[in-house]
């Protein structure tokens, strides 16, 4: 999915909630602690902060769903083996691309 079609879906679907609840505009705006133009641009699809999201799904009882949204993964037992109980800090490269020579070219080539 493009950004551009996520920021609608959420819109919509973000007005669809508010509408369920019979809250205007300015009133879900109040609640949240968000400007009425945020709820109208969040609502058209554009772009809005990503706190002004948050307080708008806590207005609208919805922030308990960002659960769903980025569950929490628990370690591989394999994983938990090599860090011995610690949680891990860094992505580390493909250690098996950096190994495999370049290709060969002509010594006057780019």
């Amino acid at each position: 999915m493009q950004e551009a079609a996520a920021l609608k879906l959420i819109g919509e679907r973000t007005s669809r909630q508010r509408l369920e609840r019979n809250l205007t505009q300015a009133e879900l705006a109040t609640n949240a602690g968000v400007s009425k133009r945020t709820i109208e641009r969040l609502e058209a699809g554009e772009s809005t902060q990503l706190s002004n999201f948050l307080r708008i799904l806590r207005a609208l009882d919805l922030l308990d769903g960002i659960e769903a949204l980025l569950p929490e993964l628990p370690p591989s037992p394999v994983d938990q083996l090599k860090l011995k109980g610690r949680q891990r800090q860094r992505a580390s490269s493909d250690r098996r691309a950096e190994s495999q020579p370049a290709p060969w070219t002509w010594k006057d080539e780019p």
